[in-house]
């Protein structure tokens, strides 16, 4: 509310706050208008002089020009006044009280006319429009049967349940799903983001709560649809104002009041969030949201629909391989695989557009220009070209304009997956050709991990179940974290790489709850792959006399351990090289049932290693007098682990560089001089 007002006129001022000068905040009002105002008008002047006594309306006070109109509206801001003017000002107080009434009446009006009511909306999106959910859908079906049957629940004679919650990391669909139900049943939806309903008026966010559920009953059937309920609903003993714990009240109350409503208010409450642990635990229980249903991070199989349901409107040829697509996506989520899409279609854009065509030949390039790149400065000027060319394309400019699993193949390095904002380590890119040797190991592996996946039919039918955990066991440096992410790579799951003390934490409870929730993060994108490195700092073998935090972490591992069974289709791996001091409760069967034991590489193994290190010698390119089998067959060369041996290759091309680009026979001669095994004949490896 922004009304023109005149400036004060000091010579508005009452005669008596001059004279009287008790009251000190007239005065500093007077002194603070006084500063900005000319100087009282001399005798000669042509300005009225100041009102004194006898020339003052019977109403004098401050002049306030309101805009409006003509007349001025008149307050006396003076408390204490001389005996002889008392009846003249007797109504100041009342005259103020009355501009603050007018004052509160317009930006009561403000406020109202800028805050909007919901509106009932109609959704278009079908469950077409949704991929890779059908089992969700139909968890959903289920619970929309009294929208449009009310008479089953009241033949049976029960409350049909009111909402229920979606929940998952952002931009896996939840929004999406909820638009998707009322548009598929074609029922009126109220979509309200919960921080709209919330206000700095006391009683007034209660008061639109109220009148959000009473919009939605007089619509029945009605989908009322809370977007990032967790802002209103924060639970109420940690809750920092009372303004939180009235709003999580008043919504528990509009809850329980559909329940008296079972025949007329055919009203389905959803709430989507993306933290379930934050809300009040009043809201989750039965009778209110009846349901929790989590929208993980999709599968390979759930990838490959939601690209199908993505991709019906491009142009992409007719043999394009959605599968191969869904397994170099994993931890994507709809929003990055739709982000994936439009970045393809960028490069498809880049490669026809600004290759097909002809290069515009620019002429006295300026001697800065000149210095660029000939590359970046070519693809700049073709893009100006392009931009300032304002005709439109030829059809057969447009015909070749199509998108290739190469432009999708480019774009997976600019989309980065919200799995891997949300403290996922996705697939890693260490395949098994990045892995010499270790066949045995390699094959223990596969049983555990990559058959149950690959196979759940054979496995279910033999009455099988997975090993619950693998332990890799032996000396640093033989590969252990390496087979663990060559399986994560081959098998397609998605994978969460845990350093065993990042866990740790100062602050009481506060470890627990990140154990609490990797393990919830694995549950919601099975299938997935845990791997706990250098997890003898976190499991310590526990005493009869130690009680910290790190006690408390392996009573909340194992435990969590145990409830592996519930969880489908998720893994566990962990390394270390001191297994005997990690706490025999964490090797029982049930949790990490499987020791494999990686030792250190034989001369053949070592031979496989070489091979694989130098890419079968050519890189770097090796001479002819250097054979990796002699090396590896050296008696220098016992208990090198492979990340010795790759210490020696290292060591040896650095010679090298000093005076030539290949590496020799000699310069490995020198390398053994610099590099030494990590364990000698008298250290005690163990047996695993």
């Amino acid at each position: 509310m922004h009304t023109a007002t005149a400036p004060f006129d000091m010579r508005c001022i009452p005669a008596f706050c001059h004279s009287q000068p008790t009251n000190h905040m007239n005065l500093s009002l007077a002194s603070l208008y006084r500063k900005g105002n000319p100087a009282p008008s001399s005798p000669g002047s042509t300005s009225s002089p100041l009102p004194n006594a006898e020339t003052r309306d019977s109403t004098e006070g401050w002049f306030i020009d309101k805009g409006l109109e003509k007349k001025s509206i008149l307050i006396d801001l003076c408390d204490e006044e001389p005996a002889n003017t008392a009846t003249s000002v007797c109504n100041c107080k009342g005259h103020v009280r009355l501009f603050q009434h007018i004052l509160l009446f317009f930006c009561m009006n403000y406020f109202l006319a800028k805050s909007k009511s919901p509106e009932l909306l109609y959704p278009t999106l079908t469950f077409e429009d949704v991929g890779g959910n059908e089992d969700t859908l139909t968890e959903v079906c289920k619970l929309l049967i009294h929208m449009r049957h009310p008479e089953v629940y009241q033949q049976l004679g029960m409350v049909p349940p009111r909402g229920f919650l979606l929940h998952g990391p952002p931009g896996c669909g939840k929004t999406l799903l909820a638009q998707a139900v009322a548009g598929e049943l074609q029922l009126p939806m109220l979509k309200v983001s919960a921080p709209e309903l919330v206000s700095g008026v006391s009683g007034e966010s209660e008061q639109k709560l109220r009148e959000l559920f009473d919009l939605a009953v007089s619509s029945t059937p009605c989908i009322l649809f809370i977007d990032e309920i967790d802002a209103i609903t924060p639970k109420r003993e940690v809750a920092s104002k009372d303004m939180e714990r009235r709003i999580v009240a008043q919504l528990l109350t509009c809850m329980d009041d559909l329940n008296s409503l079972t025949v007329t208010a055919q009203v389905l409450v959803i709430g989507a969030t993306n933290r379930p642990d934050s809300l009040d635990p009043a809201l989750r229980r039965a009778g209110r949201f009846d349901r929790e249903i989590c929208l993980g991070i999709p599968d390979e199989g759930a990838r490959q629909r939601i690209l199908k349901t993505l991709c019906r409107k491009l142009n992409l040829p007719e043999d394009f391989d959605y599968q191969k697509l869904a397994r170099l996506t994993p931890g994507y989520v709809g929003a990055d695989l739709m982000a994936l899409c439009r970045e393809a279609a960028m490069s498809a854009v880049n490669r026809i557009l600004l290759e097909a065509r002809g290069l515009p030949q620019r002429q006295n390039q300026s001697s800065a220009k000149d210095s660029l790149p000939s590359a970046v400065q070519t693809e700049l000027w073709h893009l100006l070209h392009l931009l300032k060319n304002t005709m439109t394309l030829s059809e057969e400019e447009l015909a070749g304009l199509s998108i290739l699993m190469s432009d999708f193949q480019s774009s997976l390095t600019s989309v980065q997956p919200s799995a891997k904002r949300e403290g996922f380590a996705t697939v890693p890119d260490v395949t098994w050709e990045d892995v010499g040797a270790l066949q045995d190991i390699r094959e223990e592996l596969t049983m555990a991990i990559l058959a149950p996946v690959r196979c759940p039919e054979q496995f279910r039918a033999l009455g099988l179940s997975a090993p619950s955990g693998v332990l890799l066991a032996g000396p640093p440096g033989c590969g252990k974290t390496l087979l663990a992410k060559a399986v994560a790579n081959e098998s397609g799951l998605n994978f969460i790489s845990v350093k065993g003390p990042e866990l740790l934490n100062m602050y009481v409870g506060e470890s627990e709850r990140a154990v609490r929730q990797v393990f919830q993060r694995g549950g919601n994108s099975a299938p997935c792959v845990i791997f706990f490195d250098e997890i003898d700092a976190l499991c310590p073998r526990r005493s009869g006399h130690e009680s910290g935090a790190t006690v408390r972490v392996v009573n909340q591992l194992l435990t969590e351990m145990d409830g592996l069974e519930t969880r489908r289709q998720v893994f566990i791996m962990a390394a270390t090289n001191r297994p005997d001091i990690i706490d025999p409760a964490l090797l029982r069967p049930g949790r990490l049932d499987k020791t494999l034991y990686v030792g250190l590489p034989p001369p053949a193994d070592r031979h496989a290693i070489l091979l694989t290190i130098t890419q079968g010698g050519n890189k770097p390119r090796l001479e002819e007098d250097v054979s990796l089998e002699e090396i590896a067959f050296d008696e220098r060369c016992n208990n090198f682990t492979g990340a010795d041996l790759t210490a020696l290759v290292r060591e040896a091309s650095v010679n090298a560089l000093r005076a030539f680009l290949k590496v020799s026979k000699l310069n490995f001669e020198e390398a053994f001089g610099k590099v030494r095994p990590s364990y000698s004949d008298c250290c005690d490896l163990g047996d695993g």
